[in-house]
């Protein structure tokens, strides 16, 4: 019986391996013999979880041909792959990649760091920040008070308690969308919005389109709803979306679905302005196209001069091209799970019916403690909290990144919760390896795009300040002298697939 659960062609595998070119290396760089640049770059691959493990890799042949190279530099790879233990192979069931026994499997997006590892190592993998106490506290006592006659049903509420659907819908006609409860289902966190949205729209081999980068953790659970992806290229610097290519790829590909966050967009930081947002609603709609729109992030402004464009859904009030995501998880704690869409009334129905063969609903006491923080106005001053300790966590490490890593570039976004940093020409998916040796979680840029666009890039969330900023810096700034020196891991060049 076969060991392998998946399966990686030879022009994909190739493609994964050319996209982790970066810019030449110096005249003084090491360029280590082609057999051993092209396991370092599987092994690189593995360990990003870019190729699954226990996926079968080509045939020697096979790959060889797609490479340019010759069978002999293949077959020397992969028995060295196979003594580092990063491939097993069998006669008659072909090879297939794994990892050493107590290596950790790669995560396939951003998992938190696990709670042994927090005291050795400083986590820049997860954009979330502690509770802004002492508003949890008070939004769970309230909910307590207010769960008895709650306890005395099923407590199945496939589209959300009716209290906070109705305080969600105010919300939304607060702000001049005006909005029925009809129009709203209550979710498990922003994932299950989009989960359950991606399975009623963009079933298996679907095309979705995306931003170019995007959020990593949705691109992952697009792949493994079977979708087949479509980036899009953000427009440079903070400043949005490109319209123009949009329209193209939305006329000439005809998605199914698009995904967008238009405010403080995951990871660039850019926040697209109105006659983006209109422009975007209009040739979804003329393409036949459904908007999903990622507003987790819009609350979030950091800085007090900013003025928030119109949510995109103001642009569709038919309702019929705009479906919107919302969540407490990013703009509150990563811990309270509830998330929401609003969307036409007949998309919420089809939404809830499909439910029940899902998760029945969202728990009951993080709802009502949501909704205590809606009606009581908890959660303007919580999230006032949040912004000032986002916005003194960006300050710490912009300045700490500045003063350790000169060469990398970037713009300091005016919300949002992350930082994009060119890494001046090295690989992110080297600088995430070697930033798990000296102490520091990064995760690299290729997460964040498609089939391994941005090895130049890595994220960089606002999540540590003071001294841990500081110190995370200079770990950084460590682990680049690190893949400056070739130092991590096999001797690889450290800028270059050299095939």
């Amino acid at each position: 019986m076969a060991q392998w659960t998946s399966a990686v062609g030879a022009t994909q595998l190739a493609r994964l391996l050319t996209s982790q070119q970066g810019r030449p290396a110096g005249p003084g760089a090491r360029r280590p013999p082609a057999y051993r640049a092209l396991a370092d770059g599987v092994r690189l691959l593995v360990l990003e979880g870019r190729v699954p493990v226990a996926a079968r890799l080509p045939a020697e042949r096979e790959l060889a041909l797609a490479l340019s190279v010759s069978r002999t530099t293949v077959a020397a790879a992969y028995e060295a792959l196979r003594t580092e233990g990063f491939l097993e192979s069998r006669r008659g069931a072909g090879s297939w990649t794994a990892v050493p026994a107590g290596n950790p499997l790669p995560a396939r997006g951003l998992e938190p760091l696990p709670p042994e590892a927090l005291g050795s190592m400083i986590d820049l993998g997860t954009a979330a920040l502690p509770a802004p106490e002492p508003w949890l506290t008070r939004a769970v006592q309230g909910a307590l008070d207010e769960l008895p006659p709650y306890a005395h049903t099923h407590g199945d509420y496939p589209a959300g308690l009716p209290a906070l659907r109705s305080m969600i819908a105010d919300r939304y006609t607060a702000r001049g969308i005006p909005t029925m409860p009809e129009q709203i289902m209550v979710t498990t966190g922003a994932m299950g919005a989009i989960d359950a949205i991606c399975h009623l729209f963009g079933g298996r081999g679907e095309r979705i389109a995306v931003e170019s980068p995007s959020y990593a953790n949705i691109l992952q659970l697009m792949r493994e709803a079977g979708a087949r992806l479509v980036p899009v290229a953000m427009a440079e610097g903070l400043t949005g979306w490109d319209v123009d290519r949009w329209r193209q790829v939305l006329r000439e590909a005809a998605p199914r679905i698009a995904y967008v966050v238009a405010d403080f967009h995951n990871p660039t930081g850019a926040l697209a302005d109105e006659d983006q947002r209109r422009r975007l609603v209009e040739a979804a709609r003329s393409a036949g196209t459904v908007l999903v729109v990622d507003e987790t992030m819009s609350e979030l402004y950091l800085d007090p001069d900013v003025e928030m464009p119109r949510r995109v859904c103001g642009f569709d009030p038919a309702g019929s091209t705009v479906i919107t995501v919302g969540s407490a998880s990013k703009a509150f704690w990563a811990g309270m799970r509830i998330g929401w869409v609003r969307a036409a009334p007949d998309v919420i129905r089809s939404l809830v019916a499909a439910r029940a063969y899902a998760d029945l609903g969202t728990p009951v006491l993080e709802q009502l403690a949501v909704n205590w923080l809606f009606s009581t106005g908890g959660w303007e001053q919580a999230v006032e909290v949040r912004r000032g300790q986002a916005r003194g966590n960006r300050d710490a490490l912009v300045a700490a990144v500045r003063r350790e890593l000169p060469d990398w570039e970037f713009e300091v976004p005016r919300g949002g919760l992350t930082l994009w940093v060119r890494t001046g020409g090295l690989s992110g998916s080297r600088l995430a390896e070697a930033g798990e040796r000296v102490g520091v979680r990064v995760p690299s840029g290729p997460r964040f795009g498609v089939d391994g666009a941005f090895e130049g890039y890595v994220r960089l969330p606002f999540t540590v300040t003071g001294a841990v900023a500081d110190e995370a810096a200079t770990r950084l700034a460590a682990a680049a002298r690190m893949v400056e020196s070739g130092a991590t891991g096999g001797g690889e060049s450290p800028r270059t697939f050299v095939a």
